[in-house]
């Protein structure tokens, strides 16, 4: 059997559902999710087997004009990604307004400059939240501006049109063989992605109540002989004020998040987990070479 594999790289301006698409065409979690923009900050690969093919998807930050050296860190990251994939794939928020498609349109101006000559995918996201006559039209302008291979309306939330998506990349993918094995799904190391669910429920129980000054280590990793493990997180917070937000009242804020997290992480791991969170106060955290490194950003770009 003639076996396909390679790399798509999926872009976007920040919060069109990049992240949200990837696990729903994966068929399980490999990369967190927000509402907030920016949630993911580096390049994270999820991997999904469809037919003979192996289909290997880089999720990348969201691009937009960045202003501080983590935003600059982060851009850099989903551009690399792009330029090493076999394939690109630009999702875009269908009903998105002022300043995300002035975004989208700048992804779309270097797209052009930089003279790509590979297959470039067009996903138009969230359709269910525009009208038919709007989202038809918005195909055509974003189509007019860049000569995209397909273009797939999806509610990627819904799991609605992803599978037209599948079968085309699968067809697509040049032909070799298989980079991972077949039951993998991701390749984030587990202590990485222990640190990103927690940071993804702080963001969840937070809401607008603190900026993205925060970052999740993994301290600790100790697995018993009965197969539980235990683990120790510190949260960066930059600013002192910021500490007792995420604490809470009585301890009540960082317990919630730690028993959501420690959930999560039982269900991924089938395994019992003992989760123990810290809040610590780095005022130059953004500013850290060491913080970047395990975040996997480079703190020069």
């Amino acid at each position: 059997m003639t076996t396909r594999c390679g790399f798509i790289a999926v872009i976007g301006a920040p919060n069109a559902g990049k992240s949200t698409l990837i696990n729903q065409m994966v068929g399980s979690k490999v990369t967190i999710v927000s509402p907030k923009v920016q949630t993911t900050r580096t390049q994270v690969r999820g991997i999904a087997l469809h037919e003979n093919s192996q289909i290997i998807f880089v999720d990348t930050p969201g691009i937009f004009v960045p202003k501080k050296r983590l935003e600059r860190a982060m851009v850099a990251a989903a551009w690399a990604g792009n330029d090493e994939a076999d394939m690109v794939v630009l999702v875009v928020d269908a009903s998105a307004k002022g300043r995300a498609k002035e975004e989208t349109a700048a992804i779309i101006d270097r797209l052009v400059q930089s003279g790509d000559k590979r297959p470039c995918f067009l996903v138009l996201n969230k359709v269910d939240c525009i009208a038919p006559e709007k989202l038809l039209k918005s195909a055509q302008e974003l189509n007019d501006r860049f000569p995209f291979q397909a273009t797939f309306m999806v509610s990627a939330l819904k799991g609605k049109g992803t599978d037209d998506i599948l079968n085309t990349l699968a067809a697509a993918v040049p032909e070799g063989p298989f980079l991972f094995p077949e039951d993998q799904s991701g390749d984030m190391p587990m202590r990485f992605m222990a640190a990103e669910i927690t940071r993804e429920k702080l963001y969840h129980r937070l809401h607008q109540e603190l900026p993205y000054s925060l970052a999740v280590e993994t301290e600790n990793w100790e697995q018993f002989d009965n197969g539980s493990i235990k683990i120790s997180q510190i949260v960066y917070v930059s600013r002192e004020a910021h500490k007792p937000i995420v604490l809470g009242k009585g301890g009540q804020t960082i317990k919630a998040v730690g028993q959501m997290a420690r959930k999560e992480l039982e269900d991924i791991m089938g395994v019992q987990v003992h989760l123990k969170l810290f809040v610590k106060v780095h005022e130059n955290w953004a500013d850290d070479p060491e913080r970047y490194e395990h975040m996997g950003l480079d703190f020069r770009a």
